[in-house]
C-alpha cells in the first residue's frame, strides 16, 4: 500500500480491519440472502398471485431488508468510532492532537486506490498475516515523534522550574522589602518618641521653675504680708503680674512646641526617613506587580 504511505506494521494493521469489514460485509450479505430465501420458502407456493398479494410480499421483504442494512450501517459507524477512539487514546498519551478531513472520505481516486489495494495488496498479504494478527494496536515507539516529545516535555519542565526559581526569589526579596520597611517604620516610631520626650521634660522642667517661682513670689508674699501690711498691694500686684508672666510663658510654651514640631518635620532625619518609607512602599507595589504577572492562571 506504498501509495498511502503507510509502513509495513500500518499496512498490517488496515489489513486486518479490511478483513474485520469483509467478514461483517459476507456475514450481513448473508443474512440479506435468508430473507429472500425465507420468502422463497414460505409464500412462493402458488402458481398464480394477485398484485395486493405481490405487493405486499414486497413489502415485507423491503421491510426485513431495510432493517437488516440499517442495523449494518449503524453497527459500522459505531466500530469506526471505536475504531478511532482507540487510536485518539494512544496520541494522547504522547500529547498529540490528531486531525481528520471529513472530505476525503469521499474522494473517489481514493477510494478506487482503496478497491485496488483490496483486489491485489489484500489478497497477497491475507495469508502472510493470518497467523500474526494482533488484538490491539501497539504504542508507537520510544523514537521520531515520541522522541521529540519527550524533549518538548524535559524543555517546559526545565522552564517551569526556572519560573518556580524566579517565583522564590521575587518572594524572598519582597519579604525582605517588608522587613526592611517594618524596620524603617519602627526606627521612626522610635524617634518620634525620644522626640518627644525631650520635649515634655524640657517642658515639664520650665513649667516646674515656674511653679518654684510662683511658690516663692507666694511666700513672700505671705511673709511680707505678716511683717507689713503696707506693702500688701504691691505684693498683690506682683503676684498678679507672676501669675499673668505664668500664663504668658505657657502659651510661649505652647508655640515653642508646635514650632518645634514643624522644625522636626524639617530636619533632615525626619526627611531621610520619609524619604525612605516612601521607597519602600515603591520597591513593594513594584514587586507585588511582578509577582502577579509570574502567577499561573486557574
Amino acid at each position: 500500500m506504498a501509495e498511502f504511505g503507510f509502513n509495513e506494521h500500518h499496512q498490517k494493521e488496515v489489513v486486518n480491519y479490511m478483513r474485520f469489514a469483509r467478514s461483517k460485509m459476507v456475514l450481513r450479505l448473508k443474512t440479506i440472502d435468508s430473507c429472500f430465501e425465507e420468502l422463497k420458502d414460505s409464500r412462493l407456493v402458488e402458481e398464480t398471485f394477485t398484485v395486493d398479494e405481490v405487493k405486499e410480499m414486497l413489502d415485507g421483504l423491503q421491510a426485513v431488508v431495510r432493517g437488516e442494512v440499517e442495523t449494518e450501517l449503524i453497527n459500522t459507524a459505531h466500530t469506526n468510532v471505536l475504531l478511532l477512539r482507540q487510536l485518539f487514546s494512544q496520541a494522547e498519551k504522547f500529547y498529540l492532537r490528531l486531525q481528520s478531513d471529513i472530505s476525503e472520505l469521499e474522494n473517489r481516486e481514493l477510494l478506487e486506490q482503496v478497491a485496488e489495494f483490496e483486489k491485489t495488496d489484500f489478497k497477497s498479504t491475507n495469508k502472510k498475516n493470518q497467523e500474526t494478527s494482533k488484538p490491539k494496536l501497539a504504542p508507537l515507539n520510544e523514537g521520531g515523534v515520541s522522541e521529540l516529545l519527550n524533549k518538548e516535555i524535559a524543555r517546559l519542565q526545565e522552564e517551569n522550574d526556572k519560573l518556580k526559581t524566579r517565583m522564590r526569589t521575587l518572594e524572598s526579596q519582597a519579604m525582605s522589602a517588608l522587613d526592611e520597611r517594618s524596620k524603617a517604620e519602627r526606627a521612626l516610631k522610635d524617634l518620634q518618641k525620644l522626640q518627644g520626650d525631650q520635649q515634655l521634660a524640657a517642658q515639664s522642667q520650665e513649667i516646674s521653675s515656674l511653679e518654684d517661682t510662683v511658690a516663692a513670689l507666694k511666700g513672700e508674699y505671705e511673709r511680707a504680708l505678716s511683717a507689713n501690711s503696707a506693702s500688701q498691694k504691691g505684693l498683690q500686684d506682683n503676684l498678679v503680674s507672676a501669675k499673668h508672666d505664668l500664663l504668658r510663658v505657657q502659651e510661649q510654651l505652647s508655640l515653642a512646641e508646635k514650632e518645634l514640631d514643624k522644625k522636626f518635620q524639617q530636619t533632615a532625619v525626619y526627611r531621610n526617613m520619609k524619604e525612605i518609607l516612601t521607597k519602600k512602599n515603591e520597591q513593594i507595589k513594584d514587586i507585588r506587580k511582578r509577582l502577579q504577572r509570574y502567577e499561573p492562571n486557574e
